[in-house]
């Protein structure tokens, strides 16, 4: 696997009605590809983003992987899910809404967290960059 890193979308793009979707599609075909930089991988699937998203639609990774693996398009998944993760649009919107509010509660541990990986990463300066989907974004250089 080469250094250099492929990144997935954003966060804030949507996908069947859930945001971060296609950015886990993204790290899906990535990985399968060999191409998911280490970076990446020791969330995948199993922490953070990824499995919020696997816990709200009620899949396992494995279940999702075999989906995304078994398709072409972005089209083919996007349909996929409309047919078989049975959420209303309130359940998406509040999972939605968790994601993109991931960082900005009053959770000290977490507001602490991103303040380090700001920091981390050179973007300890950015004030705008109130929620991990901001910061992930910033990260990889979209903002």
């Amino acid at each position: 696997m080469s250094n250099d890193i492929i990144y997935p979308r954003s966060g804030h793009e949507k996908m069947a009605g859930w945001s971060y979707l296609p950015r886990f599609v993204d790290k899906i075909r990535l990985h399968l590809a060999g191409k998911l930089h280490a970076d990446y991988q020791e969330n995948f699937a199993h922490k953070g983003f990824d499995e919020k998203w696997l816990l709200a639609a009620g899949l396992t990774a494995e279940q999702f992987i075999a989906v995304v693996q078994g398709t072409v398009t972005d089209g083919q998944v996007c349909d996929w899910v409309a047919k078989n993760v049975r959420k209303s649009d309130a359940e998406k919107a509040a999972f939605n809404q968790s994601v993109l509010d991931h960082g900005r509660g009053d959770d000290p541990a977490l507001k602490a967290r991103l303040k380090m990986r700001k920091e981390q990463s050179g973007l300890g300066h950015r004030d705008d960059l109130q929620c991990f989907v901001d910061y992930i974004d910033a990260d990889e250089k979209r903002t």
